[in-house]
């Protein structure tokens, strides 16, 4: 299992919901963070906590669905100087629910996969180089179980396409110890899956971090977060290890 301890992760979404318990569970094992929100004052109460944590924090800000945003914040990370070791690629937008599926405006489609989809693969290609040139990374996408919901079209498509492409870039990463797989944190209460969801935040977790900390240098797996409800980090791994990429 991974030692995340001194690492630094970049957690996208991080201000509230999965991507704030998500970093608060890096940071309880000595991860550094990096907590990505739309602005920097909305993460700032969670840098203060995890600072307090004996780790260290920083926020940056992008609006992801903005691709000069997102280049922005990756530049500013750089020049940071900040090695980014792990990335929760957690951030994600649910823009309608369309009763009315066949009259889905092609809007939903441009703004979902904007967010969805070319975000996180930016910031997968921007860090992914430095990762291979130092011989370690761990990615994980956040993904949806959703299907069979053409009133979410715009959504599930572009969480399908983030599957795909994340798939396929794991094939050229299978072998190496950089590593890049999926985790679908299940209907949770949060502002994206709305107050009536059946499942709290909490069962996401080990679930959506446990890509973070697998180490059989294989790629491609879809982490189910549900699998994992009341399990140790220890016994999560080792569940997630047993479980066979793609390929």
């Amino acid at each position: 299992m991974v030692d995340v301890k001194g690492k630094w992760a970049l957690v996208t979404g991080a201000s509230r919901g999965i991507g704030r318990l998500a970093a608060v569970f890096l940071a309880q094992r000595g991860c550094n963070i990096i907590a990505q929100g739309r602005t920097k004052e909305h993460s700032a109460d969670l840098v203060e906590e995890l600072k307090a944590m004996g780790v260290s924090a920083c926020a940056v800000a992008a609006e992801l669905s903005d691709a000069e945003s997102v280049a922005g914040m990756l530049e500013e990370i750089d020049r940071a100087g900040m090695d980014v070791d792990i990335i929760l690629n957690n951030a994600g937008m649910q823009v309608a629910y369309r009763t009315e599926y066949l009259k889905t405006p092609a809007v939903d489609y441009a703004d979902s996969f904007a967010i969805n989809t070319i975000a996180p693969m930016m910031i997968c290609y921007h860090f992914l180089p430095k990762m291979l040139e130092k011989g370690f990374g761990r990615i994980v996408n956040t993904t949806s179980g959703i299907s069979l919901e053409p009133e979410q079209a715009g959504y599930s498509a572009s969480k399908a396409a983030l599957n795909k492409v994340t798939v396929d870039l794991g094939s050229k990463l299978q072998g190496t110890n950089v590593m890049i797989n999926l985790t679908d944190p299940g209907w949770c209460r949060t502002d994206l899956g709305g107050p009536h969801a059946p499942n709290d935040p909490k069962s996401a977790l080990p679930g959506v971090v446990v890509g973070a900390f697998v180490d059989d240098r294989r790629s491609g797996r879809f982490f189910n977060a549900g699998l994992f409800y009341n399990m140790t980090l220890e016994e999560a791994v080792a569940k997630a290890e047993s479980m066979e990429s793609p390929y």
